[in-house]
This record gives structure tokens, C-alpha cells and sequence, in this order.
């Protein structure tokens, strides 16, 4: 009996059933290549929203375009809104240079002067590439002015888990100096 049961783990162990073999998380927020004048205006970074495969803990790659499989041995080690969210303020700020960048609602009592809202709709590997749409507003909170604007990037990618996330980092990163310049 105990034979038994020591020869099915060894089995499941050596299989890959008894875990993921890799985490992979995106929320380290890459040195930015330009820095600009400081924002002296408050920002407030609402919580990303992202597509609901990416709530899953495995990584999601599109077979078709109607289609979504799950890398059983490839998992994010966060939540990628949580995230997300995080990287895009520590990119701000180092941009800008000024840590009065937050996220947002805080529990202050002052509204921030600017209000930055993200919305990712597609995050995901396709064949070779990875693709990145989403959408933008920067509000004003003072005057209520709003600008927006689409976003869309695919960038080349290899079909293992390790290259996606690299590829999914480098199309984020294109996302983040999209609405730095739109700060500027």
C-alpha cells in the first residue's frame, strides 16, 4: 500500500501535477528613457481594469480568435489589475520626478487635480505576437475637461510562457509612454 501510494506521487511529481513551474508578474515598472519637468498637480490613478481571462491565475494565450487556453505550468503571482496599477504610478512618477501620484479613490479628503482611468480590453498572446487595446481618460477634476484616447500594440513574441510576459511587458510599457506624453 505505501508502495503504491509512493509510486503515484513520484508520478504525479515528475508529471508537472503537483504545481506551476513558473510565476511571472508585470508590476516592476521599467526605467523611463525620457524624464520631464515635474507635474506640480496631484494625480490620482484609478484601479486598471482589465478583461475578465485575465483574472485566472494562469496565463492566458488566444488559439483562435474565439478561443482562450491556459498555460497549466505558466501562473501570475498577482493580481494583474493590482498590478498593472502599481507600475503605471511608479512609471509616472519616475517620469515626472514627484511622488504626489496616487492611487485613486485615497482617503483624503483633497481630490487630486488629475484623474488618470485605463481600460484594458485585449492583453493577450495571438500566434506570434502580443496584443495590447485599451482605452484612456485623463480628467481634470478641477474643470471637469477629459481627454481620451484608443490604444492598440502587438509585439512579436515566441510561443513559451517566458517570452509572452516579456512581450506583454514591453507592449505595457509602450501603453505607459502613451499617457506620459498626453501628461506632458
Amino acid at each position: 500500500m505505501f508502495r503504491n501510494t509512493l509510486l503515484i506521487l513520484l508520478i504525479l511529481f515528475f508529471s508537472g501535477c503537483t504545481g506551476s513551474s513558473g510565476y511571472y508578474i508585470l508590476s516592476n515598472a521599467s526605467e523611463p528613457v525620457e524624464h520631464f519637468s515635474s507635474q506640480q498637480n496631484s494625480i490620482g490613478v484609478e484601479k486598471i481594469t482589465v478583461p475578465e481571462y485575465l483574472f485566472k491565475r494562469e496565463i492566458a494565450v488566444a488559439a483562435s480568435s474565439h478561443r482562450i487556453i491556459f498555460f497549466s505550468n505558466a501562473e501570475w503571482g498577482e493580481d494583474l489589475d493590482d498590478g498593472l496599477t502599481r507600475r503605471l504610478i511608479s512609471y509616472l512618477q519616475k517620469s515626472f520626478q514627484q511622488p504626489r501620484i496616487y492611487a485613486y479613490p485615497w482617503g483624503m479628503s483633497r481630490q487630486p487635480v488629475l484623474k488618470i482611468k485605463v481600460n484594458i480590453t485585449r492583453f493577450i498572446a495571438q500566434n506570434n505576437r502580443v496584443y495590447l487595446d485599451a482605452d484612456w481618460i485623463i480628467e481634470n477634476m478641477r474643470t471637469g475637461v477629459k481627454r481620451t484616447k484608443l490604444f492598440s500594440t502587438s509585439v512579436m513574441t515566441k510561443k513559451d510562457p517566458e517570452s509572452i510576459v516579456a512581450s506583454m511587458d514591453d507592449a505595457f510599457r509602450e501603453l505607459e509612454a502613451s499617457i506620459v506624453q498626453a501628461l506632458r
